[in-house]
């Protein structure tokens, strides 16, 4: 089906919350696409700035990312994660990229406010949807570092400067945790959802039990970004395999079963967020 844009895939997801997942190799953006058509439930497919520096370039993997979204009986986008340079926000859009996070939250409140507004208003010129984040999710050790979490008042004030159409918010979650121990601030996503008249999006939810993410939605988060939790799971498939096989070469056996790997727990977290109905959205569709 044609790519589905990301407001008709957060409509589509409600009353639960809806699942966007990172993708480093072809075999995540297969697996991830396997899983909703499996759920028939929504998904974004997303390409970080890293991913983009690891590959060398944003094209191969985004047109293959297009490519198996179109394809697809699911409902799925594609989007642009973590960008730090309009640069590439740029060359995501002109390869057909609809969604877009411009992540300028390094920066101090004022500068991160005018970079971010500069390139929504590109962005809308040109119907791309755009998320960008205020408040710092960062590593593990600033997740609960004074100051870092996401003020509400300060955040209707961002969305109204900027006119984006999507809030990454810090709420005690971290990138690239392992451990599943992440405790989120439960009220403050309640308090944002009840101001912020766009959907809040969580990232570093690899960390978040799984009872953290379904009260993480159940109090207003609209979008939950998994990464790190897929790769995890793919290493440790492609581990067991060629551990018991020293003469294996074959890169299609060890990485089928780690494509599977990630496939199940994409199902699963589809599945997750699908059973948690929503309370706490004030906000009308996304802009």
């Amino acid at each position: 089906m044609p790519l589905t844009p990301v407001p008709d895939l957060i409509a589509a997801a409600r009353p639960g919350g809806l699942g966007a997942f990172n993708v480093i190799a072809l075999e995540h953006a297969e697996a991830i696409a396997a899983a909703a058509e499996a759920t028939k439930r929504p998904v974004v497919l997303q390409i970080s700035e890293n991913t983009v520096r690891y590959h060398g370039a944003l094209a191969p993997l985004a047109l293959a990312c297009l490519r198996i979204a179109a394809d697809s009986s699911a409902p799925i986008a594609v989007h642009l994660d973590h960008a730090t340079s309009s640069e590439l926000v740029t060359a995501a859009v002109e390869l057909g990229i609809r969604s877009v996070m411009y992540d300028a939250s390094a920066l101090g409140y004022a500068d991160n406010l005018a970079a971010t507004a500069e390139v929504a208003r590109w962005c809308r010129d040109r119907g791309v949807f755009v998320e960008a984040e205020l408040g710092e999710v960062g590593g593990k050790d600033g997740a609960h570092a004074p100051g870092v979490r996401t003020d509400p008042d300060e955040a209707v004030e961002f969305v109204a400067a900027t006119g984006v159409d999507a809030l990454a918010v810090a709420v005690g979650s971290a990138h690239a945790m392992h451990a599943r121990t992440a405790e989120l601030d439960l009220e403050l996503i309640a308090r944002l959802a009840a101001k912020v008249p766009v959907p809040l999006v969580l990232h570093g939810s690899s960390g978040v039990p799984d009872a953290g993410l379904r009260a993480a939605v159940e109090h207003g988060m609209t979008k939950v970004n998994i990464a790190t939790r897929l790769n995890v799971l793919m290493t440790e498939a492609v581990r067991a395999v060629v551990t018991g096989d020293a003469g294996l070469s074959d890169p299609r056996k060890y990485l089928a079963p780690g494509r599977a790997a990630v496939r199940a727990e994409v199902e699963r977290f589809l599945h997750l967020f699908a059973d948690q109905p929503c309370r706490a959205h004030r906000h009308g569709p996304p802009r």
